[in-house]
């Protein structure tokens, strides 16, 4: 492994490339892979294309790398081309990927959750969509039988027996995770996703004790850590993504996101709020601009006393840099910044002034030395 000398300064390097210790896991820095979909699964297996992903972010230094979200049974599937956690094929599929990321001295990690309401859609570059039945499209499950949108079904509400049949679906997923080698695990309730879906009242309209005050819509949540918990080693850590508005009047919003991490927090088995916002209604109005979701971070951290990551057109090294050297978040989560530059983490590090490491093989075309 090649390894450039320290700039002259700080003892410590940049705080961006600063190792962070979570539970018995060591992430080399704070730069994090993002989970991004990639719609090109067949029957929910990672294939070549997904280990080339995953691969070369890690070879490219992000000290976290994240599949995109696996979904925990075939109807919880954003589309047909996504991954799932539910079969032989996927763990084989899935321990190649984890080998390779660990040879390069990074974290793997898998975000695990289920579409919902949103599930059985077309592909992105195919409108993302609802299928037609000719397409293939299945029956959606959500808290209550609320369409997303005009023009999509309307899904099936869950009763409790479907709830108990949904988390133990989430259970084996997190033991194929656990049993692959993974060392991370993100639920995702953000996005307007299933657990997203039961945190919010446009989309929770249930009158049991899965809905209507905040405790009710937070009851789902709070099961799925437990679930999850039941099969996640205590030694790993365990991070969850949230939107924290829905950015829409009468939606999930901050003083609800806040309430609810502090009651994370204070449970001790969620090590990390990934803050993220929005699509849970097409109304939403957002205002985009580098670093927008950066205060969620902030905030959440400073109000919590917990670990976040902070998400969002994050893109040059100088500004993530200041988001972790300032304390506004633990991890910078890097999704399009990365898939346009699979060695953003190098550059940023030559920038900064941080050692950077290569596999001895790619040590000649280090073009930032």
């Amino acid at each position: 492994m090649i390894v450039t000398p320290h700039r002259e300064g700080a003892a410590d390097g940049p705080h961006l490339f600063r190792p962070l210790q979570l539970r018995s896991v060591t992430l080399p820095n704070r730069i994090v892979l993002s989970p991004m979909c990639q719609y090109c699964a067949v029957d929910g297996v990672p294939d070549d294309w997904h280990f080339q992903h995953l691969a070369s972010r890690a070879v490219g230094g992000a000290g976290l790398v994240f599949t995109e979200v696996a979904h925990v049974e075939p109807r919880g599937r954003i589309t047909p081309g996504c991954l799932g956690t539910y079969s032989e094929a996927q763990a084989l599929g899935f321990q190649r990927i984890v080998r390779f990321i660990k040879q390069q001295g990074v974290v793997p990690g898998m975000q695990i959750g289920h579409a919902g309401r949103k599930a059985s859609a077309n592909l992105p570059w195919r409108g993302g969509q609802p299928l037609g039945a000719a397409e293939g499209a299945w029956t959606t499950v959500a808290p209550s039988a609320v369409a997303f949108a005009d023009g999509w079904p309307t899904p099936d509400a869950l009763d409790e027996g479907g709830i108990k049949e949904v988390l133990a679906a989430f259970r084996r997923g997190v033991a194929m995770a656990r049993d692959v080698g993974f060392e991370v695990i993100e639920l995702h309730a953000a996005h307007g996703y299933l657990g997203h879906q039961f945190l919010s009242p446009l989309a929770n309209r249930r009158n049991d004790g899965y809905g209507g005050d905040f405790a009710g819509r937070t009851r789902f949540l709070h099961e799925l850590i437990d679930a999850t918990r039941s099969e996640w080693p205590d030694h790993l850590p365990l991070f969850v993504r949230l939107s924290v508005t829905d950015w829409v009047e009468g939606g999930w919003n901050e003083a609800e996101t806040t309430e609810l991490v502090r009651a994370l927090a204070a449970r001790g088995d969620v090590d990390l709020i990934d803050c993220s916002s929005g699509g849970m209604h097409p109304a939403q109005k957002i205002e985009v601009f580098p670093g927008y979701q950066v205060p969620f971070a902030e905030r959440l951290r400073a109000r919590c006393d917990i670990a976040t990551g902070a998400v969002g057109m994050i893109q040059s090294p100088h500004q993530a840099e200041q988001i972790v050297a300032t304390g506004a978040a633990d991890l910078v989560f890097m999704a399009r910044t990365l898939l346009a530059d699979p060695y953003w983490p190098q550059r940023a590090a030559h920038v900064l002034g941080a050692p950077r490491t290569w596999p001895p093989n790619m040590g000649r075309g280090d073009a930032f030395a």
